[in-house]
């Protein structure tokens, strides 16, 4: 059986459709542990009323502290199914999402984890910052390339991913408290080596409106996530015997850098503004991209978010023999 978690805080305006397309899916062995999260509206009866109507669907309350991770600990808690999917209250599923998944998963084993392309959808105009997510993100279920890429942006999905019950308990699964929680995840498959089996089929219709928390909650405020970064690149990619370098002197390379020199770890660091070449910045002397040159297998943090000099800084990167997501880690 499949178990599918479900936060709601605040969502009667779209619940419903959500639960229809639970529903009509195509696969019939699920149970839906709904987490009613100190909702003030009506989303409470709205869970009631369809638990009415169908017996697989389980809805609970959250009576302790407020947030997606508590709720999502107390539907696990609460589930049965040897198969784990989480879901948003405010989204639907394509009709054979929930089959799919499980098949992916039959087929490559505990120690993958399943997931699918994705397409936003709105009531009103959608943002170009969610389009461009969306072609990225789906660009990696073609490539099979996601963790090359993890330091850009959550590689995951959060409402369309299926593990095994054994392969999320072993990640840690929700006993983490670190925001953003679908982001901190993705880190932790990585980390311990579990293979990503991607469709490449829509499974997922992801909502954008003015009430989600990705765009009102604080937890979500940086999205940069830079410190969720470094954490994870210090903790997984990091081997002090290697050169570390950081690339760029804008915002997000100083702030890489006091982050990196409060860590204690000794780096180099260089950028493409001629002007800041040979100024000490934080003690450190920034320095030209040429000065990778005499660096013996260098590890490169790239931290340059204009698209244009990307595409150049990778050219350069890998004339000099380096490997994306071995020697150099775009984080931006």
């Amino acid at each position: 059986m499949i178990s599918i978690l479900l936060p709601v805080y605040n969502n009667s305006l779209h619940l419903g459709e959500c639960l229809d397309s639970i529903l009509a899916q195509s696969e019939a062995s699920w149970e839906l542990i709904a987490v009613n999260d100190h909702s003030t509206d009506d989303s409470w009866q709205i869970l009631q009323r369809y638990a009415l109507r169908d017996a697989r669907i389980r809805p609970r309350r959250n009576t302790g502290p407020k947030g997606i991770i508590p709720a999502l600990r107390i539907a696990l808690k609460y589930s049965r199914g040897s198969y784990i999917t989480r879901m948003d209250a405010d989204d639907l599923m394509p009709t054979d999402k929930l089959k799919i998944l499980k098949r992916l998963l039959q087929e490559h084993g505990p120690s993958w984890v399943a997931t699918g392309k994705v397409r936003y959808f709105s009531d009103g105009e959608l943002g170009d910052g969610y389009r461009r997510y969306e072609r990225w993100l789906n660009s990696l279920m073609d490539s099979g390339r996601h963790y090359d890429e993890i330091y850009r942006e959550c590689i995951l999905p959060s409402p369309c991913w299926m593990a095994y019950r054994e392969t999320l308990l072993i990640c840690g699964a929700f006993e983490s408290d670190v925001y953003p929680e679908d982001y901190d995840l993705a880190f932790r498959f990585y980390k311990h080596r579990i293979r990503i089996a991607a469709s490449k089929e829509v499974l997922h219709l992801w909502r954008d409106h003015s009430g989600r928390a990705s765009r009102n909650s604080s937890t979500y405020a940086d999205y940069t996530f830079l410190n969720l970064k470094l954490k994870y690149f210090l903790e997984i990619e990091y081997r002090p015997s290697r050169p570390l370098v950081v690339w760029g002197a804008g915002r997000k390379g100083k702030e890489a850098a006091q982050y990196l020199q409060e860590e204690g770890i000794h780096f180099h660091w260089i950028c493409n503004t001629p002007s800041k070449w040979g100024k000490d910045i934080y003690g450190i002397n920034m320095r030209s991209p040429e000065a990778l040159a005499e660096l013996d297998s260098p590890q490169v943090i790239v931290l340059v978010a204009a698209p244009e000099a990307q595409p150049l800084i990778r050219a350069q990167l890998e004339n000099q023999g380096l490997t994306v997501g071995r020697d150099y880690f775009f984080f931006c």
